[in-house]
């Protein structure tokens, strides 16, 4: 009779621990920059910080976030491998505004039951995701929860540190009135407004929700639901990093919790405002149905989700032409949205005004 340790019978497997750092080594490899020093298995992930030397004045940058309920998503559809590259968009993308560069990750993955294969999948996106950004994954940590977590649940979350040179540093005191907003599409619902989104879709009929199953096929999607809220979160990283480095860029914002309004203000100077027309885009189908299926006031679904922008850039208007062109290079499409204007009354403000295509 094989013997348990004190710690399997805790419900803690230190063995599929460490399988799972072996299946997870072959991803991390692909995340690799030059200064990163050693491999998995230290204490601490190493970054060769010497180059530095190359910035006058560098700044570092942080950031760290988690993807919130939409794992819960993940879970339910068993499909593990997309939901690190949500982890890596929701922090490195925070970095870029100030016009960081990101330079390395980490990642911290709590669950209830290590299974290899499940943590394996989970890195494999982080690492892909990492690779997209240009960062390297330098290390992380998975922990077993028993009795706190269920099982077949988990959560993540990440840490990244990036770098700017202080004279390059982007944001509020540089906009300028007559700026233009110029917005980037997201590829979706992004890692944000999960728990409303949930609750519009999958409550049940008894609660008064339509009771809609995650592999329900949606016309208006293409695709069925779970394969639209599973749509990665698009990472901007490589190309904003060129936009800044390209064109002049004054500012730039992560459309994020909160939605467009309330993150762009995070970026205007107290004596401008911004005034942005809807009619200059229509957000995807998925945010639509969310208003219609949910019956969700517009300011609400504006207040919660990106509504189909991802990033906005602030910049002079003589540099959209070149700047639409940069990112379209990169697959992203770009709008003019609105402008910076004097504030009339309540500084740093943000408005919306028309109505989106066939809303």
């Amino acid at each position: 009779m094989t013997e348990t340790n004190a710690y399997a019978q805790a419900g803690v497997d230190i063995e599929a621990a460490d399988k799972a750092i072996e299946l997870m080594k072959v991803w991390v490899e692909k995340a690799k920059r030059p200064e990163m020093i050693g491999g998995l298995g230290g204490f601490a992930g190493l970054f060769d910080a010497s180059a530095l030397t190359r910035y006058k004045r560098p700044l570092l940058a942080t950031s760290t976030d988690g993807v919130g309920t939409k794992v819960a998503i993940a879970q339910k559809m068993d499909v593990h491998d997309t939901i690190g590259h949500d982890l890596v968009g929701m922090v490195v993308d925070d970095l870029v505004v100030c016009g960081a560069e990101p330079l390395f990750m980490t990642d911290y993955i709590a669950t209830g039951r290590v299974v290899p294969e499940r943590i394996a999948a989970i890195v494999k996106g982080i690492a892909e995701g990492c690779a997209l950004a240009g960062c390297a994954l330098v290390g992380g940590e998975t922990a077993e929860h028993p009795g706190l977590l269920h099982p077949d649940e988990y959560d993540v979350a990440g840490a990244t540190t990036g770098v700017v040179e202080a004279d390059d540093l982007l944001g509020p005191a540089r906009v300028r009135a007559g700026d233009v907003v110029l917005a980037m599409a997201s590829s979706g619902l992004h890692s944000n407004g999960y728990s409303l989104v949930r609750h519009v879709f999958l409550r049940g009929t008894e609660a008064g929700g339509p009771g809609w199953a995650l592999d329900r096929d949606v016309p208006e999607l293409g695709r069925t639901l779970g394969e639209e809220l599973l749509e990665p979160t698009r990472i901007y990283a490589k190309s904003c990093l060129d936009l800044a480095r390209s064109v002049e860029v004054h500012a730039m914002s992560h459309v994020t919790g909160g939605g467009l309004a309330a993150n762009l203000e995070r970026v205007m100077p107290v004596e401008l405002a911004a005034d942005l027309d809807r009619a200059t885009w229509t957000p995807a189908p998925i945010f639509d149905l969310v208003r219609r299926v949910g019956s969700v006031p517009q300011a609400d679904l504006e207040a919660t989700l990106n509504c189909g922008v991802g990033m906005v850039a602030l910049l002079p208007a003589a540099e959209v032409e070149k700047a639409t062109a940069l990112l379209a290079g990169y697959g992203i499409d770009a709008w003019v949205a609105g402008e910076v204007v004097p504030a009339a009354e309540r500084g740093g403000a943000v408005t919306l005004h028309g109505q989106h295509p066939g809303w």
